[in-house]
């Protein structure tokens, strides 16, 4: 393994532990907010983002052959509950710091996976 692939991967790798923490956090505010109808598929984004982000740094701090394809899929969940939560963003400081957080993520993903 070359010196720039283990660095990609251990940014992917913090990346999708930030992303993990800032989908949990968002997922747990949103389920709090008076306006939660519009919030449901924000939360469902939420938890499919933080439980891909969970697998893709498992899978990386274990060195599996699998981690680039589980990074592709990171980053398109990444992608998603960005998207949403960047609807939201200036109404709701969390999904502000979630859709952040997610673009980082998704990012770092594509840069391993390539």
């Amino acid at each position: 393994m070359t010196a720039l692939i283990a660095q990609r991967m251990q940014e992917c790798l913090d990346a999708c532990l930030r992303c993990l923490k800032a989908c949990e956090t968002c997922a747990s505010a949103c389920l709090t907010e008076p306006e939660i109808d519009m919030l449901r598929e924000c939360i469902r984004l939420d938890r499919d983002c933080a439980d891909v982000c969970a697998l893709t740094a498992q899978l990386l701090m274990r060195g599996s052959e699998l981690y680039a394809h589980a990074a592709r899929l990171c980053a398109e969940a990444c992608a998603r509950c960005a998207e949403e939560c960047e609807q939201h963003g200036r109404h709701h400081q969390h999904c502000q710091v979630c859709a952040e957080a997610c673009r980082a993520c998704e990012a770092a993903c594509r840069a391993v996976a390539a």
